[in-house]
């Protein structure tokens, strides 16, 4: 069997990161989106309700999880027994420092291999800071991120 992880904060979870889920999904066996901790990072969202939005957001599909962890990546990949890394790109920008990190990951494990998914075009501009300012301020997000979890996001963020 095949196995993906796409970790990542999803802080929250945006149609950026649904477009990457829904197209890996769909060339692994097993896709388990993996809601990662930083400690440089302060999450608007408690990682509970990150992994629940998440949750909602997928729905019921027989080949994605959703899993949390705190600790190094290729941990949790040898726990899970998987080889591939997906990570969703935008612009160059994104490509410098995930091709960092996935050279790291590489150097701790050289069975780890990353796989890097251009985002679609409409998702390009799109990033979980830019849903966040614009829900705090009362901004439309409907088109932004998964219907099923807009009103929470609002409900969370609106001043």
């Amino acid at each position: 069997m095949v196995t993906f992880v796409y970790p990542g904060s999803f802080d929250p979870v945006t149609n950026g990161h649904m477009d990457i889920i829904n197209r890996a999904s769909k060339i692994c066996d097993r896709l388990i989106v993996l809601v990662s901790v930083n400690l440089s990072k302060n999450y608007v969202f408690s990682l509970e309700e990150r992994v629940e939005l998440l949750k909602l957001a997928i729905g019921k599909r027989d080949n994605v999880e959703v899993m949390s962890h705190t600790g190094l990546l290729v941990d949790f990949m040898h726990k899970v027994n998987a080889k591939t890394i997906i990570k969703g790109l935008r612009a160059v920008s994104d490509f410098e420092s995930e091709m960092q990190m996935a050279l790291l990951n590489r150097n701790l494990d050289n069975e780890i291999d990353t796989l890097f998914m251009m985002t679609s075009l409409n998702n390009s501009f799109l990033s979980s800071s830019a849903v966040r300012e614009l829900a705090r301020y009362g901004g439309k997000i409907d088109d932004l991120v998964p219907p099923e979890i807009a009103d929470i996001i609002i409900r969370k963020l609106k001043k």
